[in-house]
């Protein structure tokens, strides 16, 4: 049983304030608890952002050789601990023990690492003649981040606002704490500065309220839902301070007549089931030339029917259970909103796996008969639920994949790499990916719509923790 009753606050490890209240920390694969977490308070909130606020005039100062050789130590503490950091994560969220030990506690290392190369060549200081801009760091920065990817999230986000010279109080997802505690173990261990990095767990109607609407935070980022993303801008917007928002989406893979249907159907269904489909980015829209979207159904109907789902901790296991109780729950619904509607199930379905009676787990689910107006088509489920939807023309696929109010990723499968960049420059999303590419981490993200604004990784991620002064002699 872990018992996680003390944040992280100006260097030390501190109790919460009077009026904590303690929440179970529960296994999704077992519904088991296993730990007990201490939710802090508006006073908790007040004293981590005066310990970052004390401790930015000095920071801010700091020369980029201080802030390289500060991340550097992280990433060394961080390496060591990856086997510990992906049993957190199997633990708390219920990935799978292969997807946690190779992707989930690895991310968060490449995240940094990313951070660290664009650190070294970033330009703080641009001449214009005689004149000169500067980038200066912002302030206080205010973090909230999510629980599906909690250490890439928590890594992105922590590194490029310290290697901006910012000031940094750390809200992770209270579904996610013990994967967060470590990595405030490792900025401790690595000297981080006293209220350079603090960390403080929190619900976010009280402490991320409080972060979100504090005078002295100069800057507020969050990976999230669209709706706590709109609430966080609405209690940002008092006190002007700047709001960075990565939050949902509702991704389509255009499926062009010239592409390997087959390589495409089964690239994109493991996308979505990957993590329990827990991904803000998966591509859950498969738009499928009419002509052969019977075939591209049987395919992605047989992908996903062999999808191992089971306990995390079985290296044959491919997807885990879904991350907490009132997710599942959500998902569980929406999988009953698409039948309702007349969507047609060709995988999965309501209910857990055969042989499975406990625990969040749900079927590999893919819908086919579905049209873009639908609530299945339109909404963000976040779970192992894919629509395929048929098209007539490449004009009409390219209408569907945009018909969206999110923005943060599109995917396109075709054999025409010229044709592939034509469409993609089309697609009002942040980021696209061709032919099943990976994320490059030293690329902008973030997306366009209801997906947020602003961009993470990189220099992109380093300005957005920065104002920018002009300087004329």
């Amino acid at each position: 049983m872990k018992n996680i009753d003390t944040f992280y606050v100006n260097g030390e490890w501190a109790a919460p304030a009077a009026g904590a209240t303690v929440m179970d920390i529960v296994n999704p694969a077992t519904e088991e608890v296993v730990g007990k977490l201490s939710l802090g308070t508006v006073e908790d909130a007040d004293r981590a952002v005066a310990a970052a606020r004390a401790a930015f005039p000095a920071w801010s100062q700091s020369s980029r050789e201080e802030r390289l050789a500060l991340l550097e130590r992280v990433i060394g503490l961080y390496k060591a601990r990856l086997p510990e950091i992906g049993e957190a994560v199997r633990t708390e969220i219920g990935a799978p023990v292969g997807l946690s030990n190779a992707v989930q506690a690895p991310i968060g290392l490449a995240a940094m690492q990313s951070t660290l190369q664009a650190l070294k060549t970033f330009e703080f200081e641009t001449s214009h003649g005689k004149n000169y801009v500067a980038h200066e760091p912002i302030g206080v920065a205010a973090l909230v981040t999510a629980w599906n990817w909690p250490l890439m999230l928590i890594a992105t986000k922590v590194s490029a606002a310290i290697a901006a010279g910012c000031t940094v109080v750390l809200k992770p997802s209270e579904i996610s704490p013990l994967d967060a505690h470590i990595f405030a173990e490792i900025m401790h261990e690595a000297g981080t500065p006293a209220g350079v990095f603090n960390m403080i767990y929190g619900e976010g109607r009280s402490v991320g309220a409080r972060l979100s609407s504090h005078p002295e935070v100069d800057m507020i980022s969050i990976t999230g839902s669209t709706r706590a993303g709109v609430e966080v801008a609405i209690s940002a917007a008092p006190t002007v301070k700047r709001v960075h928002q990565e939050l949902g989406g509702k991704s389509p893979l255009l499926i062009l007549d010239d592409a390997d249907l087959q390589a495409a159907v089964q690239t994109g269904v493991v996308s979505v089931m990957m993590n329990s489909g827990q991904t803000c980015v998966a591509p859950t829209r498969m738009l499928v030339p009419r002509a052969r979207y019977a075939e591209a159904q049987a395919v992605a109907a047989a992908v996903a029917n062999a999808f191992t789902v089971g306990d995390p901790a079985d290296p044959a296991t491919k997807m885990g259970p879904i991350s907490n109780r009132a997710q599942y729950e959500k998902v569980q619904r929406m999988i009953g909103v698409g039948i309702e509607e007349g969507a047609r199930v060709v995988a999965g379905g309501p209910g857990r796996p055969d042989g499975l009676d406990k625990g969040f787990f749900t079927r590999p689910t893919v819908f086919a008969d579905v049209n873009n107006d639908m609530t299945i088509a339109r909404e963000e489920i976040f779970g192992p639920v894919l629509v395929m939807i048929p098209y007539d023309s490449e004009e009409d696929g390219i209408a569907i994949a945009n018909d969206t109010n999110y923005g943060l990723a599109a995917y396109i499968a075709s054999g025409d790499p010229d044709r592939a960049r034509r469409v993609a420059n089309r697609l009002r999303a942040g980021s696209v990916r061709v032919n099943g590419a990976q994320m490059d981490l030293s690329l902008p993200f973030g997306g366009f719509k209801a997906s947020g604004n602003g961009r993470e990784n990189g220099a992109h991620g380093l300005v957005e923790y920065m104002e920018v002064k002009s300087v004329c002699m």
